[in-house]
């Protein structure tokens, strides 16, 4: 009999070759943006901090699976410009972070993050508005750790969110079949489950011919939002990888106004 165990049924070797391309850094580890969260006694992940000033919210970032925290170093002045200070945590055997990715630890390790950049902000004497932000893959920690600490958060912003988990996305290579019993709704795995338990503003923003994750996947992540401060914000002609590029004024703009006056 098939298990219906999403975690069971996807966190395999083949499965993680097509969710994450984990991509190791040398050179700049002593960066004086990066801090280290230890997940596990033998596991550092390393995340990106780009500050503009500590009376601003800040946006705790989780990226998509073929960048790392510094590929954020150009794309970050656009956030503090919006004033905003950024956040972007890396993954498992991404950038300077050790260990393995899995779907498993990318969502454990997603909540214990949380926690602990909240405790260093704390610390560090930054404000204690919050908001998450999960880009593609991103969105799975960003559903995870607002499911589980809403009241902690000023809002969710997803971008280029999966509401399926990647369903169409691993059918397509053949690895999990459509109709595979893991696909069954009712075991809170689906980022469409999740988000009908979250009622903080919410913020969708997708690209409109994205060929990686359809723009259907944002429209149904939208209907489902418990959200009564909720909107979709469609880029218009962009795909998957440029979403951010664009329509730059767009983009940036929607998050000045959710943040701002919503």
């Amino acid at each position: 009999m098939e298990s219906d165990n999403p975690i069971e049924v996807l966190d395999k070797p083949e499965i993680h070759r097509i969710l994450f391309y984990p991509y190791k850094l040398t050179a700049g580890r002593d960066d004086s943006r990066n801090i280290f969260f230890n997940v596990e006694p033998d596991v550092q992940i390393c995340c990106r901090f780009y500050k503009a000033d500590k009376k601003f919210p800040t946006i705790i970032f989780f990226h998509g699976n073929g960048e790392t925290a510094p590929d954020y170093d150009d794309i970050a002045r656009f956030f503090n410009e919006i004033e905003v200070n950024l956040i972007v945590t890396d993954y498992r055997g991404y950038g300077y972070s050790n260990g393995s990715p899995t779907i498993a630890s990318l969502l454990n390790d997603a909540k214990i993050l949380f926690k602990e950049i909240k405790r260093w902000l704390k610390d560090n004497g930054f404000s204690s508005t919050l908001y998450i932000m999960g880009r593609s893959l991103g969105s799975l920690c960003g559903l995870e750790v607002v499911k589980e600490y809403q009241n902690e958060i000023a809002g969710l912003i997803v971008e280029s969110g999966s509401a399926t988990n990647f369903r169409n996305y691993l059918s397509m290579f053949g690895l999990v079949p459509f109709d595979h019993p893991v696909w069954k709704e009712g075991k809170t795995f689906f980022n469409k489950e999740k988000i009908r338990l979250v009622k903080i503003k919410t913020l969708i923003m997708h690209a409109e011919f994205d060929s990686i994750i359809p723009l259907e996947e944002a429209k149904i992540l939208y209907e489902n939002s418990a959200a009564r401060n909720k909107k979709l914000i469609i880029i218009p002609e962009a795909d998957h990888n440029t979403i951010m590029y664009m329509d730059r004024r767009l983009y940036f703009n929607s998050i000045i106004d959710f943040i701002k006056n919503s």
